[in-house]
């Protein structure tokens, strides 16, 4: 039997539901994505935030303390620190503490991942795009195809 539209327990048995599903779901997908491929989604994601862009541009010039990123941007440490930790966690930067100073420098090397990648998309393009070419100007071209005359 089915509970009543508006009950509280048909509401949480669809909630149970749909959390079962997203979760089961997203557990499928992270199991068939190869090991690069999440090291690329991990670093687009810790680079979509602004402000993240703005720290890693600054640390593009040199290492710097937390306390030097978090100058020019408008909102608390803490929150500057929860981009840093999104930033770490990613492989973009490392950090290192020095007595109480926390230094932060940019790991090019991880940024690497991201080239290759765009690189490889690019590639792929580039040769189907060619290929575009190709037949568009085969098609263009006058066909030579023998002309009937017409008999009187």
């Amino acid at each position: 039997m089915v509970p009543p539209p508006g009950s509280s327990i048909r509401a949480g048995l669809g909630q149970y539901l749909s959390q079962r599903l997203t979760i089961g779901l997203r557990e499928l997908i992270v199991k068939r994505v190869p090991n690069q491929l999440e090291d690329v989604d991990r670093l687009l994601h810790a680079l979509a935030d602004p402000t993240r862009r703005r720290i890693v541009e600054r640390l593009g010039r040199g290492p710097a303390t937390v306390t030097e990123l978090a100058a020019p941007l408008p909102m608390s440490l803490p929150a500057v620190l929860q981009h840093l930790q999104v930033l770490k966690n990613s492989g973009v930067i490392v950090t290192e503490k020095i007595g109480r100073v926390r230094t932060c420098r940019l790991e090019l090397k991880r940024l690497d991942i991201v080239q290759d990648w765009i690189a490889a998309r690019r590639h792929t393009w580039e040769r189907r795009l060619d290929r575009l070419g190709e037949v568009l100007a085969a098609e263009a071209a006058p066909r030579s195809t023998p002309t009937k005359e017409s008999t009187p």
